[in-house]
This record gives C-alpha cells, structure tokens and sequence, in this order.
C-alpha cells in the first residue's frame, strides 16, 4: 500500500520542479507540496493527445457507497475490477514524486527513493467522479528494499516508461506487471 508521498522541489529535482510550477498556476498556488496525503490535490501527468501534460487530481476515488477513499488498486487485479478496469485502458496517470512512504509493523516510516535520484514515478489511474478529476496509485509485491518494511509497494516507472504507460495500452499492460528496481529505504524517526 502507498498511504503518503513526498513532492518537493529541490535543486536534485528539476522535473520536480518543472511539474509543480506547471501545476500551481493552474490552481493558483492551492497544491500540496511536502507530504502529500491521501484526499489532497496534487500534480499528475497523462496524455492528451500525443503530448504528456500535467494535470492536477485529488489522490483516492471515492469509496463503495460513499466510504473512505480508494487510494491504491492492486496492479494484479485491476484488469478484473469494475472500478479499475476502464481507467486502465483508458485514463492512466503518472504521479510525480520524490519519494514514497511506507510503514513497518512497529509503525516506523522509512522514506523509499532511488540510489542515485530523488525523482519518482509511480503508475497511476485517474477518472472523473463529480466533476473532479481524481487519481489512484497502483501497487504490487515489494522489491527488496521494501519488502523489509511493508507487503506492497507502488508499481514505478522510469522517466523512459512515462510516455509508453500513458499512451500505448499494452506496452501499459506489460509494466504494470514489471519487475521493479531497487530503492533505498531510509528511516525517518
């Protein structure tokens, strides 16, 4: 599961950056930055056309019968989901981040990043539910690194594979079930 986020905008992060300043004016400043967590809005990449553009989304579809927030779809079954089935055919997405949270039993929180960047892309769907474009992150088995701390973990792409999951539907397909690189998982208490 991906509960919490980061998106900053540090010299290392430029994409970060250019993303968040494309974002902001499209909501005049009102975007999460920092920790992002789940019902807030935040930037999102997909395809219009042939072009990636940035987006913004609340993160979480709106729970069964109204409840709680949907924030995660398990990549391993999201072709079968109702829910999930036609965004991800249709509406994928590229959440932008510098990172990812994930919790151990003991609830520490360990921040998971790659080695050598702090720019992450985790694999997304986005749909419209009353007007408001939202999104959900996928998720699969963990890596290495994560499986230390936590059972699942977002399904990531490289800044390559953003193009090829937005706009061909079985290149999409063929990643969302990708082996995933490994991160380094830092404690942060």
């Amino acid at each position: 599961m991906c509960g919490r986020y980061t998106l900053y905008t540090d010299e290392q992060a430029e994409d970060i950056r250019q993303i968040v300043e494309i974002a902001q004016r499209q909501v005049q400043g009102q975007l999460r930055l920092g920790e992002v967590f789940p019902s807030d809005r935040a930037p999102i990449l997909v395809a219009n056309q042939d072009k990636v553009v940035v987006r913004t989304a609340i993160w979480g579809f709106p729970g069964f019968q109204g409840k709680g927030l949907l924030i995660n779809a398990r990549s391993e079954t999201a072709e079968e989901r109702p829910m999930f089935q036609e965004p991800l055919l249709t509406s994928r997405c590229v959440v932008p981040t510098t990172g990812f949270y994930e919790w151990n039993t003991a609830k520490e929180k360990f921040l998971f990043q790659y080695a050598d960047s702090t720019v992450v892309y985790l694999a997304g769907l986005w749909e419209i539910f009353e007007g408001q474009r939202r999104y959900t992150i996928l998720t699969t088995s963990p890596n290495q690194a994560v499986r230390a701390v936590h059972n699942r973990m977002p399904v990531l792409l490289s800044k390559e594979q953003v193009r090829p999951w937005l706009m061909d539907t079985s290149a999409a397909l063929g990643l969302l079930h990708a082996k995933q690189p490994e991160l380094v998982g830092k404690p942060m208490g």
